[in-house]
């Protein structure tokens, strides 16, 4: 069976993107791109931390990696699903997937599994398509973003 879509609910200004992963390095490359095409970008060092920002703050959508300690992809996604408040955020998972991980990102409720390498017009053609017609993410606009020490972002200076 298909995965249901899920959208954001509409909103009005920039979306915000949680990225969770556990490389510090494609938390900022996801972020960079991201914030070029208009995205508030919070970030996430594994599964634990990305559930306990989802308790404070919603974002629009959620870029999760696979494997991650505490709290891996998979788990994060299913307590996602499980909470009324989060079930219907869109999830794009990235990982260098095998037809297991396929199955298993079903099973959890993943939107989008999307494989490594990936092109970044990739990811956002399907940030675009999770978010609906509300997607304020634009190729020809750029914003910057500077992160604050505990690695979410901040508003420029």
């Amino acid at each position: 069976p298909a995965t249901p879509q899920r959208h954001a609910p509409q909103r009005s200004g920039p979306a915000r993107v949680l990225v969770a992963d556990d490389s510090k390095v494609v938390r900022i490359k996801t972020g960079r791109l991201l914030a070029q095409h208009d995205c508030q970008v919070d970030y996430a060092a594994d599964g634990l931390d990305a559930w306990r920002q989802l308790q404070d703050r919603l974002p629009d959508l959620v870029i999760t990696d696979v494997e991650m300690p505490g709290m891996d992809g998979f788990e994060l996604t299913r307590h996602i699903r499980a909470d009324a408040r989060t079930a219907q955020l869109p999830v794009i998972m990235i990982t260098a997937a095998d037809e297991r991980q396929r199955e298993q990102a079903q099973a959890a409720g993943v939107s989008v599994l999307l494989g490594k390498p990936y092109a970044d017009e990739e990811l956002l053609a399907q940030l675009r398509r999770a978010l609906g017609p509300h997607a304020d993410t634009h190729a020809d606009t750029h914003a910057d973003t500077h992160a604050d020490t505990h690695g979410r972002s901040a508003a420029p200076a």
